[in-house]
């Protein structure tokens, strides 16, 4: 016979039911049956308390992408809803499977514009799967059920969900769902046939890797399947972990500030194989390297929802199916006679390692050397995260990333991203290393949760590159208003003292010979660590100084 529950114990137990352990959250007096229910769990399904929303969204969204599991967060009312959006809008435009439960006004109050209320359900939809309410107790294992099925299944993404308070402390006697196992797409024969047609048609394929739903072992037969047709292999926008880096036939990632020449050679493929990218604004290069709607290369468009296929370009074959099903079926594919191409697979890679060589910057500090060092002592496995800023591209151009999850990165471009992503992921993957890359402005967006990283002993690295700007802003500054300097010079805090108020370690380092003692001294410390960069402000990027941008500007004018 089944005993009433109230409905935060409901709530909880069908997360639990479903696969979930670990969630983030900042308390709310709207949910108090939940966090109740979080107490009677506590040993079972781990509740991390965050000083921010954003924090505790952005954690919960880099676990969906490390797990592939729903990021659990939990928020209250219109400002934990609003602070929580920027990690909810990351997790649609990433395509991270993620839940966002919000405490909501009573159901007696609805419509009266009570304290701190809003149609969250209206408020989301732009930016969520599925948003809605759950009014009523008897439904909330349908109601989660319905959310972990969404989250996980086709292009993976964030469902909101808004509890009211006082359908929450209800009781009532409810059956729980079934665990939830998402459907997966998968190829047809005749797709894989018609791709065999067109790549032994081929004289230059490409294929790119990217997006969500990807698994380690997805990852392993789609290498066999490159290495088998000796195709040359790229990366979408900040998904470089889906293809090991150090492989002959990686050939570097097609996003922001792309290798020019192998952005040439998206543009001369004679055929894309895209599987899993949705082929949007950062990947194309602002929709440039095709043409919209019918790109001049042959165009094979791989993705598990059919609504992404044609939206933008209209491919040769469109095939509906998850990474994973896709992998396996290429992998299982009789090699074709690849010495059309097997010459342009060792050009691209010899033009990446070219684009990846050292490259000197102004001042003392060399971030080239800062990544040789970290990739030469951490270990293989080490995840590295990172917000958004010009920062990044040192991480992205010269780092290798070794294989699956060992980057979290926002697609979105939202800054604050990687500290608590950092802190997320090392709380759920302890005894793995995790490194994080951020500016000085992105760090202080987040660096708040140095403090959910003291407490839950989540010994993360942070390297702060300090340029004392916001360094992108400042960049397009110089090269549309060159001179013209205004809302992008920063005034920083001491960030090694800053971490140290925390309980975590603070370094600084200004030179390169400063970095690899400071980085010893902080993974030996145990704790979470911060070890400022000080870098040239002129170093804006691998490419350009300031200086050089306001020069060449100056010409044009």
């Amino acid at each position: 016979m089944i005993a009433p529950r109230e409905g935060g114990r409901i709530l909880v137990e069908q997360l639990m039911l479903h696969g979930a352990d670990l969630a983030f959250s900042v308390p709310g007096e709207s949910f108090l049956s939940v966090l109740d229910a979080f107490y009677e769990h506590r040993e079972k399904f781990k509740l991390v308390t965050c000083r921010h929303e954003a924090g505790a969204s952005n954690m919960a969204e880099a676990y969906g992408k490390l797990t592939g599991k729903p990021g659990i967060c939990l928020v209250t009312r219109m400002p934990g809803a609003a602070q929580a959006a920027i990690g909810v809008h990351t997790a649609f435009q990433d395509s991270t499977p993620m839940i966002l439960f919000i405490g909501d006004v009573g159901s007696d109050f609805r419509h009266r514009e009570a304290f701190q209320e809003v149609d969250f359900a209206a408020m989301f939809a732009p930016a969520a799967k599925w948003a809605a309410r759950i009014d009523s107790v008897e439904r909330i294992p349908e109601y989660i059920a319905r959310a972990w099925n969404v989250a996980t299944s086709g292009r993976r993404g964030p469902v909101v969900l808004a509890l009211p308070e006082d359908m929450l402390s209800q009781s009532a006697t409810v059956a729980d769902a079934r665990p939830v196992k998402a459907p997966e797409a998968h190829p047809g024969t005749g797709d894989m046939n018609r791709l065999r047609e067109m790549l032994a048609a081929a004289r230059r394929p490409l294929a790119i890797v990217g997006g969500s739903g990807w698994s380690r072992q997805a990852c392993e037969d789609f290498a066999k399947f490159a290495h088998a047709n000796k195709l040359p292999v790229g990366a979408d926008f900040r998904y470089q972990d889906l293809f090991d880096n150090r492989d002959p036939n990686y050939v570097g990632d097609v996003g922001i500030g792309i290798n020019p020449v192998l952005a040439n050679r998206v543009r001369m493929a004679d055929l894309l194989l895209v599987v899993g990218a949705r082929l949007g604004e950062m990947t194309t290069s602002g929709y440039t390297l095709l043409s919209s709607p019918v790109p001049k290369q042959k165009l094979v468009h791989v993705y598990p929802d059919a609504a992404e296929l044609g939206r933008v370009y209209q491919p040769e074959l469109a095939i509906v199916s998850d990474a994973g099903p896709f992998a396996l079926a290429a992998s299982a594919m009789a090699p074709l006679d690849s010495s059309a191409w097997a010459s342009e697979t060792s050009g691209a890679r010899a033009d990446y390692e070219a684009w990846i060589a050292k490259k000197e910057m102004p001042g003392r500090l060399q971030m080239w050397s800062v990544v040789e060092h970290l990739d030469k002592v951490m270990p293989e496995d080490t995840i590295y995260t990172n917000g958004a800023g010009n920062f990044s591209v040192w991480l992205h151009r010269f780092h290798r990333y070794t294989g699956f999850r060992t980057q979290l990165a926002p697609t979105s471009g939202a800054m604050g991203y990687g500290v608590p992503a950092a802190i997320g992921a090392k709380i759920a993957e302890p005894k793995r290393a995790v490194v994080c890359f951020s500016g000085d402005g992105d760090f202080l967006m987040t660096g708040q949760e140095l403090a959910t990283a003291v407490q839950y002993d989540a010994a993360v690295i942070i390297l702060v590159i300090n340029n004392g700007m916001y360094g992108t802003i400042r960049m397009h500054q110089e090269k549309h208003y060159p001179g013209r300097v205004v809302g992008t010079d920063l005034v920083n805090p001491h960030f090694a003292a800053f971490a140290r108020a925390f309980g975590a370690v603070g370094e600084i380092v200004e030179e390169t010979a400063q970095f690899a003692p400071a980085l010893e001294r902080a993974i030996a410390s145990g704790k979470p660590a911060v070890i400022e960069l000080r870098i040239d402000p002129q170093a804006i990027t691998p490419n350009a100084t300031l200086d050089g941008l306001r020069a060449a500007a100056a010409k044009k004018t």
